[in-house]
C-alpha cells in the first residue's frame, strides 16, 4: 500500500511539472508571437504569464462545453470549426487579462493557430516520454 501511494505522489508531481512546463511554454510562445504579429499586444512576460494561466482554465472548463455545443458544425467543417473555438477561447482570455489585446477576430484566429501549432508540437515531444 505504501508503495502505491509514493507511487501516486511521484506521478502527481510530473503531472504539477509537466503542467508548469506548459504553462511557461504557452507564455514564452505568446510573448514570441506578440512580438511578432502586429495585432497582438502585450505588455510583459508576466502578463503572458497569466494569460497561460487563464487560457489554461478556459480550455479545461469552457472548452469542452464549447465543443459539445458546436459538435454539429464541427462535424459539418470536418474539425476545422475547432479553429474558431480555440478563437474564442483566446480572445476571451485576453479580456480577461488586462495588458494583454488582440486586435481583432482574425488576429485572434492566427495568434491561436500558430500557438495551437507550437503546443502541439511540445504535447507530442512530452509524450515521447511516458513510459509504460
Amino acid at each position: 500500500m505504501r508503495r502505491l501511494i509514493l507511487s501516486a505522489i511521484a506521478w502527481t508531481k510530473i503531472d504539477v511539472m509537466k503542467f508548469i512546463i506548459r504553462i511557461l511554454f504557452v507564455a514564452l510562445v505568446s510573448y514570441g508571437l506578440a512580438r511578432l504579429l502586429s495585432g497582438i499586444h502585450v505588455n510583459d512576460l508576466w502578463t503572458a504569464i497569466i494569460f497561460a494561466v487563464v487560457l489554461a482554465i478556459l480550455n479545461t472548463f469552457i472548452k469542452p462545453i464549447l465543443v459539445f455545443l458546436t459538435l454539429p458544425v464541427t462535424i459539418i467543417t470536418l474539425g476545422l470549426f475547432l479553429f474558431v473555438v480555440n478563437t474564442i477561447l483566446v480572445l476571451l482570455a485576453s479580456k480577461f487579462v488586462s495588458g494583454f489585446s488582440i486586435d481583432n477576430f482574425w488576429w485572434g484566429l492566427l495568434f491561436s493557430f500558430l500557438l495551437s501549432l507550437f503546443t502541439s508540437f511540445l504535447n507530442k515531444e512530452m509524450d515521447k516520454d511516458k513510459s509504460f
